[in-house]
């Protein structure tokens, strides 16, 4: 009994610290989305060179992208202009942290993560874009895999949701939106970052694994071909910090976990080419290890220690923010995550309309970008007249005379798998 009552209270804990950070980056993040267009990006991306590399780098590291979702706006920059090593920067560096992530990373863990963690990002970004602008030069995108107009931005609509207004754009974006995007990742790194605080020993990494380098091998071994965003990240982190694990170890565990995933290998394989994929990814391990050595046997270890917030999950010891605005913005995070899912499950009313729709089976779809994709290049064919996407099956509603040739064509055009009527 007492198991459950820790790990509720560690969990509502972690809650509450993170969640005043989390709306604040919700709400940039929407900024973001009404503020930087797609178009726009292209055209300060298009110029190929070093600066490219670094432009883009600074463009992704505060952008609300997870590693799956980065892909289509990278590979969209390239097909309309920007050079290799600028694609291969925006993807390094912008899953690797965002500004609610790094709001995040100040509340569980303090500001010398929060600071660090976008140097990394940046730094990787850039070189990782350097070698592949200097040394892959014979690699050409599979055009099969994204055109012109099948690739859309993951975090940056186009010009067609100005119509929307900027209420959607600011604000239906973040809390609704993104929100949908991350919520089901955050509810569960909370709920393993609770787990971890009350279920492993204090001593584990200490007593057992207490060579750093070991910490940071196990640590990137996990991280690497698994899913988790930047933001779902931070709780698991600071959990494990608390449990004696290095410091270099936690942020190889933020850099590689948000920036690795063996389906994002899969589709850059197949779309920016393997020397650019490999560059992709030794750039992210490399970089990773790097700074983890840097940070444990070069920096001192109280710089990261010292200024953890949470020294005790359970035991609330200090705080920035008052606590009754802490408990406010928990209640609300919690709220708007229920209110999420409700949305998530309520169909659309077009959805209802289904005498005249054919439906089909797409595989590969994970947020609601992807259903955007998908809704955008269906509904430029002449032959359609309505689409209607539900993301959880993995369906598509087609109204019109389409063929399924055409509809199969232009799925997998933008990178998603056909599988016929469902």
């Amino acid at each position: 009994m007492n198991f459950f009552k820790n790990y509720f209270t560690a969990l509502w804990d972690l809650t509450i610290e993170m969640a005043p950070y989390l709306l604040l980056g919700f709400l940039i993040a929407g900024l973001l989305n009404g503020v930087f267009t797609k178009d726009w990006l292209q055209r300060k991306l298009g110029q190929p060179g070093f600066a490219s590399s670094i432009k883009a780098a600074l463009f992704g590291i505060p952008l609300p992208l997870c590693s799956c979702g980065v892909i289509p706006t990278g590979v969209s920059f390239h097909k309309n202009g920007a050079s290799k090593g600028a694609t291969t920067s925006f993807l390094i560096s912008t899953p690797q942290t965002g500004v609610d992530s790094i709001l995040i990373t100040y509340a569980l863990m303090g500001w010398a993560y929060a600071i660090i963690r976008p140097i990394i990002a940046f730094v990787t970004g850039v070189f990782g874009g350097f070698i592949a602008d200097n040394y892959v030069l014979t690699e050409q995108i599979n055009a099969s895999d994204c055109t012109d107009d099948s690739c859309n931005s993951c975090e940056v609509e186009d010009s067609a949701s100005n119509k929307q207004g900027w209420f959607n754009r600011i604000f239906k974006y973040a809390f609704v939106t993104f929100l949908q995007d991350i919520s089901r990742y955050l509810v569960l790194g909370l709920a393993l970052a609770a787990l971890i605080t009350v279920a492993v020993p204090d001593s584990l990494f200490t007593e057992y694994v207490d060579q750093a380098w070991l910490n940071m091998l196990i640590v990137l071994i996990a991280s690497v071909p698994l899913y988790v965003c930047a933001t779902a990240s931070v709780p698991i982190a600071a959990a494990l910090l608390l449990k004696g694990i290095s410091p270099g170890a936690a942020i190889v565990f933020l850099m590689a976990g948000p920036a690795t995933n063996i389906a994002t290998f899969t589709v850059l394989w197949n779309t920016i080419g393997k020397k650019t994929t490999l560059v992709y990814l030794s750039s992210i391990i490399g970089g990773a290890l790097l700074f983890g050595f840097l940070i444990d046997y070069i920096l001192p270890e109280s710089l990261y220690n010292y200024f953890l917030p949470i020294t005790n999950i359970t035991e609330q010891q200090h705080h920035i923010l008052p606590h009754w605005l802490m408990i406010g913005s928990g209640i609300i995070l919690i709220y708007l995550i229920i209110q999420a899912e409700i949305i998530r499950f309520i169909p659309k009313k077009q959805n209802l309309k289904t005498t005249d729709m054919t439906t089909y089976k797409i595989k590969g779809m994970t947020c609601n970008h992807c259903v955007a994709n998908v809704e955008k290049n269906l509904g430029n064919l002449e032959q359609v007249n309505d689409v209607n996407v539900n993301l959880d099956k993995g369906t598509v509603q087609v109204e019109g005379q389409a063929t399924e040739d055409q509809i199969k064509s232009t799925i997998e055009s933008i990178g998603y798998q056909f599988e016929g009527k469902s």
